[in-house]
């Protein structure tokens, strides 16, 4: 399902760069409490970027995520994380998991042969990864931002540390955006 319009999203950005194709993913099911991390980012996204930026949602399935982001010049991912163990750390102490805890993972063509990615899903961004690497219809710049969950029973709604973390996001995917150029 697709929540905004493709197009061009303008010049500028680090080094020179031109970024014209921009694809944010929110993986996720809204369905499943924390794992509608992704989709809840796509929500907040809704009003504060242009209609160049395709904002995409996606139950990670790597098909369909490669399908979304072939031929962009920018791809960011956000996907729900879960750790193992995650059930006994409410704290995050130890090193341990710790819901709303935020990752970030840049992918480009200095960093594609050594980077991984995980995904709260069975089969999900690592595969599509792998599988698009394979195929060579990586974007030419891949970022992905994983929060670390751990309520991902039947229901609706974030738990609070990860609804914090859906807005932490928000922010520093808006960041990412502007960082190459995007007017957001």
């Amino acid at each position: 399902m697709t929540a905004g319009a493709g197009g061009a999203a303008g010049d500028g950005g680090a080094a020179g760069s031109s970024v014209r194709r921009v694809v944010v993913i929110g993986v996720g099911n809204e369905f499943r409490r924390d794992d509608g991390v992704g989709p809840e980012v796509l929500s907040q996204l809704g009003a504060a970027v242009p209609d160049s930026v395709r904002l995409v949602a996606s139950d990670g399935e790597p098909a369909r995520m490669i399908e979304a982001w072939t031929g962009a010049d920018l791809a960011v991912v956000v996907d729900a994380l879960q750790v193992a163990g995650a059930g006994l750390a409410a704290t995050g102490q130890g090193g341990g998991p710790a819901p709303g805890r935020t990752h970030r993972l840049v992918i480009d063509e200095v960093t594609a042969g050594s980077a991984t990615a995980v995904s709260s899903h069975g089969l999900g961004l690592g595969d599509a990864i792998g599988l698009a690497r394979a195929l060579d219809l990586m974007p030419a710049r891949l970022i992905v931002h994983a929060v670390e969950v751990t309520d991902c029973s039947y229901g609706v709604g974030l738990t609070p540390a990860v609804a914090a973390a859906a807005e932490t996001v928000t922010s520093a995917v808006l960041r990412d955006l502007r960082e190459l150029g995007v007017p957001v």
